[in-house]
């Protein structure tokens, strides 16, 4: 399965940026991670691809919404009031399960990210 993502930029505090990833193929749970350099990569928020159940970090939860469009197979992440600690590169995951704490479990595909930065 291939991720590709879009969307990425700079944007002020307080701003806005919707980023889109497109799967060569559906996957059960797809979901976004993000990474400053030298920082593990942690997860933002993930959606189950069928029922559309989503999870949240509790960094992100009420700022950031997840969803996706199952007939183009691409998958959303619109990103309000943008912080400079939301500052990171963002990369489209997918695997075969969500974690409640808005990870993608097992994850088995990556996209190459797309660098958000927030000043």
């Amino acid at each position: 399965v291939q991720l590709v993502e879009s969307g990425g930029g700079s944007v002020q505090a307080g701003g806005s940026l919707r980023l889109s990833c497109v799967g060569s193929a559906a996957v059960i749970c797809m979901g976004w991670f993000r990474q400053v350099p030298e920082n593990e990569r942690v997860g933002v928020a993930a959606i189950s691809w069928i029922g559309g159940h989503t999870y949240y970090s509790d960094s992100v939860k009420g700022r950031f919404t997840i969803s996706r469009d199952v007939a183009a197979n691409t998958l959303y992440l619109e990103m309000n009031d943008l912080k400079p600690g939301d500052t990171a590169i963002y990369t489209c995951a997918a695997g075969p399960y969500c974690n409640t704490n808005g990870t993608v479990g097992r994850t088995l595909y990556w996209g190459r990210g797309t660098q958000v930065t927030v000043s």
